[in-house]
């Protein structure tokens, strides 16, 4: 059986015996009966195009379907080089996920290697910082612009307000370690020992992320929510996202400092999925410990802010 047959004989199977396979290609292609006839009967072949059109609308697994157990298929966000190409990054992902949810509240889960980004999508300080971190990181030219000087689009708040809204309407389930916070931490001191963040916005950024951690805090400590949060002690994280609704699930993989390749692999997300549930079990449940686990964790959190901002405060004594 070729390709063709293959794929045919997957939308066979989601259609009523009453249904014209015909009528029905015809209508999703946009294209003529006889058009489509030539295409069932195998006389012509369908473009890429064409196949991704189909396999999207029958969420037909391509790389299950295709290829062997050891290959997937994935997607890949767009590559960002420019404050224009974050924008776009941005507005296709709050898409990408909002058709995954528009039906259903999602799950989300969540390993945080570093803080979700998620955090970074109100109209504050820090997260005006993220988007000139990831910018300057990702982008050369951008290298010796300070932060007071960074602007951001408005737009760019627009695209991350409806990624923030999926978040707060899904059930999330983050798995935090001690090392989460660490990446953020250091990042201040690196932009504000390079001359390009000033000593005042650096301590108001180490103050943002303490008012980030009293959020979640109080997110854990509220009854009947559908935010839960995982202390694990055991495995280094790696900033994988999981995303499941009752039709599949979706898995969300780094590759670089913003790109994610994108599957819906249904072998390699039900192992995602298990490996998560897995992770979740060796974990402390902080919305379910009682007061003390929770300060530990949240303490040990600050006092590193604490000692990042002692850092900022005597090099500053140095000079006078």
């Amino acid at each position: 059986m070729n390709n063709q047959e293959l794929l045919l004989k997957e939308i066979r199977k989601q259609l009523s015996t009453s249904t014209s396979l015909n009528d029905e290609i015809a209508g999703i292609l946009n294209i003529s009966y006889d058009a489509a006839h030539r295409r069932v009967s195998g006389k012509s072949k369908f473009s890429i195009d064409e196949t991704l059109q189909l396999a999207n609308h029958f969420n037909i697994s391509l790389d299950k379907l295709f290829l062997k157990n050891d290959k997937v298929i994935v997607e890949k966000t767009i590559e960002i080089t420019s404050l224009k190409d974050m924008l776009s990054y941005f507005k296709k992902s709050a898409e990408r996920i909002e058709q995954l949810t528009v039906t259903e509240k999602p799950t989300l889960y969540y390993s945080a290697k570093d803080i979700p980004l998620f955090y970074f999508m109100d109209n504050t300080i820090i997260s005006k910082f993220k988007a000139y971190v990831w910018l300057t990181l990702l982008n050369s030219e951008q290298i010796n612009v300070s932060f007071e000087n960074f602007v951001v689009d408005e737009s760019f708040m627009e695209h991350t307000q409806k990624l923030k809204k999926i978040y707060e309407n899904a059930i999330v389930k983050e798995v935090w370690n001690d090392t989460t916070i660490n990446s953020s931490l250091q990042q201040i001191l690196y932009f504000y020992e390079s001359g390009l963040l000033s000593f005042k916005s650096a301590t108001a950024l180490y103050l943002d992320l303490k008012r980030i951690l009293k959020l979640i805090k109080d997110k854990s400590n509220q009854p009947n929510s559908n935010f839960s949060i995982y202390y694990n002690e055991l495995i280094l994280l790696n900033n994988n996202m999981l995303i499941e609704t009752n039709e599949k699930l979706t898995m969300f993989i780094p590759y670089t400092l913003l790109g994610y390749f994108i599957t819906d692999n249904k072998e390699s997300c039900h192992n995602v999925h298990q490996f998560f549930n897995q992770q979740i079990i060796n974990s402390k449940p902080l919305n379910q410990s009682g007061i003390k686990d929770q300060n530990l964790f949240f303490n040990r959190a600050n006092r590193k802010i604490d000692y990042y901002l002692e850092q900022l405060n005597n090099q500053v004594d140095l000079l006078f």
